[in-house]
C-alpha cells in the first residue's frame, strides 16, 4: 500500500466516511483512557505515597500531551489538504517534517525536564519525602516523551489519509501491552525485577518506544509517506510554518479546556467538600459519555481538509449538516441514557447519599447540552482542518469568559449549586449555536 492508494475522503457518502473513521477511534480512545487507569490501579497497591507521587506528575504529562495534540492537529490539517489537492510529494514532506519537528521539541523538553525534576515538583507542592519517588518515576518517564509525542503526530498523518482504523488498532495494542508489562515490572512477577513506581514508568517507556517503531514502519514501509528529513531548510520551514499555523492555536485550545474545568471546580468548592466530591465523580463519568464526540472531532478535521484541498466545497456544507444531525440526535439519546443509569453508576464510586445527590444533579442537567458541546468540538476540529484555527480559539475563550462566568454568577445567585450546573448546560448550548453559525458562514465564504 502506498500514499497514492490511500482512501480518499473526497468521494462517496459523507456520513459513511465519518462513521467508518470514527468507530475505530472510539475503541482506541477507550483503550488510551484505560492506559492511565491501569497505571493508577497497580501503583495504588504500593501505598498512598507512590500513588501521590505519580499524581503529582499528571500536570506535566498533560502539558506534553497537549503539545502533541496541537502538533497532531496541525499535521492532520496540512497533510489532508495536500492529499485532497492530489499533491502527494507535499503530503510526504509535511508528514516527515512534522515528525522531525515533534522529535526536536520533545527531546528539548525531555532535556529540560530531566534537569528540573526537584525544583519543578517542589513548586507544584510535592512534599520532600515524595521527591525521591517522583525523581525515580520521572527520570525514566521523560525519556518516553519523544516516544509519546512523535507517534501521536505520526498517527495524525494516518487520520489525514482516512486510515483511522490503523490508528485505533495501534492504540488498543499499546494499552494491552502496558496492561501486561505493568504488573511484571512494578511487582517483579515471573522473574522480572521488582521496580515498583519506576517499573510503571519503564512499562510506559517500552510501550511507547514500540508504538513509535510501529508508526514509523507503517508510514515508511507500507504507506511510503516518510522521505529524507534532511531537505533544504527553506523547504522544511514551509512545512513547519503550515503545521504550527494550526498547531499552536490547537495547543492553546487544549489548555483552555482543563482551565474551564478548573473554574467549575473552584466555584463548586464554595459549597463544601461533599459538592466537590460529587462533581469529581460526575467529571470522571463525563469523558466516557463524551467519547463518541471526541472520536468524531478527531476525524472531522482531516475530512474537511481533504475536501478543501480538492475544492469540494459542497461536501463541507454536507459535513456540517451530517455532524449537526448526529451530535444533536446522539446527545439526546445520551442524556436519556444517563437519566436512567446515573445513580447506580455513581454508587460504584460512593455510598454517601449527599455526594450521590450532587453527582446525580449534574448528570441530570448538563447532559441535555452534550449534543451542543459535541458540535462545538467538531466545529473547532473543522476550523483546524481547513487551516483557519483562530475561530476555534475564540470560541473556546468565549465559552469560558463570554458565557460561563456571567451565567454562573447569575444562576448561582438564583439557584445555588444547581444553578451552576444549569449555567454549564446553557453555556454549551449557546456556544454550540455560535460555533455552528460561525462555521456555516465561513464555509460559505470559502466556497465564494
Amino acid at each position: 500500500m502506498n500514499a497514492t492508494k490511500a482512501p480518499q475522503l473526497t468521494v462517496g457518502p459523507v456520513g459513511a466516511h465519518l462513521r467508518d473513521m470514527a468507530m475505530p477511534m472510539v475503541w482506541g480512545l477507550l483503550a488510551t483512557m484505560s492506559f492511565n487507569a491501569v497505571d493508577t490501579l497497580f501503583v495504588a497497591q504500593l501505598g498512598h505515597e507512590p500513588l501521590a507521587a505519580m499524581s503529582f506528575t499528571f500536570p506535566v504529562v498533560m502539558v506534553l500531551t497537549s503539545i502533541a495534540i496541537g502538533l497532531g492537529a496541525g499535521t492532520s490539517s496540512a497533510v489532508a489538504r495536500a492529499i485532497g489537492a492530489n499533491n502527494h510529494h507535499l503530503a510526504q514532506r509535511m508528514s516527515t517534517d512534522a515528525m522531525t519537528l515533534t522529535f526536536i521539541i520533545s527531546v528539548l523538553m525531555c532535556g529540560v525536564g530531566l534537569f528540573t525534576i526537584n525544583p519543578l515538583f517542589t513548586l507544584l507542592g510535592a512534599e520532600p519525602q515524595l521527591l525521591p519517588l517522583i525523581h525515580d518515576y520521572m527520570w525514566v518517564w521523560y525519556f518516553s516523551a519523544p516516544c509519546l509525542m512523535v507517534p501521536m503526530v505520526g498517527l495524525a498523518s494516518l487520520r489525514a489519509m482516512g486510515l483511522a482504523r490503523i490508528q485505533g488498532t495501534l492504540m488498543m495494542a499499546a494499552a494491552l501491552l502496558n496492561l501486561v508489562l505493568d504488573p511484571l515490572l512494578i511487582f517483579g512477577l515471573f522473574g522480572f525485577p521488582r521496580l515498583e513506581l519506576q517499573g510503571a514508568a519503564l512499562a510506559t517507556l517500552i510501550t511507547r518506544a514500540l508504538s513509535l517503531l510501529a508508526v514509523i514502519y507503517i508510514l515508511h514501509n507500507r504507506l511510503h509517506m516518510l522521505v529524507n528529513p534532511f531537505a533544504r531548510l527553506k523547504e522544511v520551514w514551509v512545512s513547519w510554518r503550515a503545521i504550527l499555523h494550526v498547531g499552536v492555536p490547537a495547543m492553546i485550545n487544549n489548555i483552555i479546556i482543563p482551565l474551564a474545568s478548573g473554574v467549575v471546580v473552584y466555584l463548586v468548592a464554595s459549597y463544601g467538600t461533599v459538592a466537590v466530591a460529587g462533581l469529581g465523580i460526575a467529571m470522571r463519568i463525563e469523558p466516557i459519555a463524551l467519547i463518541v464526540f471526541y472520536a468524531l472531532s478527531g476525524v472531522v478535521g482531516p475530512f474537511c481538509g481533504q475536501n478543501l484541498g480538492a475544492e469540494k466545497y459542497q461536501r463541507l456544507d454536507e459535513t456540517l449538516a451530517v455532524v449537526t444531525r448526529f451530535c444533536l440526535g446522539f446527545g439526546l439519546v445520551l442524556a436519556l441514557l444517563l437519566w436512567g443509569i446515573s445513580e447506580p453508576v455513581i454508587r460504584l464510586f460512593t455510598d454517601t447519599d449527599e455526594v450521590v445527590a450532587v453527582a446525580k444533579s449534574y448528570l441530570l442537567i448538563v447532559p441535555l447540552s452534550y449534543g451542543a458541546y459535541g458540535l462545538v468540538m467538531s466545529v473547532n476540529a473543522a476550523f483546524n482542518g481547513v487551516g483557519q484555527p483562530m475561530p476555534g480559539v475564540a470560541i473556546s475563550f468565549l465559552r469560558v469568559l463570554g458565557f460561563y462566568l456571567p451565567l454562573a454568577w447569575l444562576m448561582q445567585w438564583q439557584w445555588g449549586l444547581t444553578g451552576l450546573f444549569v449555567a454549564t448546560g446553557l453555556c454549551n448550548i449557546l456556544v454550540g449555536l455560535v460555533a455552528w453559525g460561525w462555521l456555516k458562514r465561513r464555509f460559505a465564504r470559502i466556497a465564494a
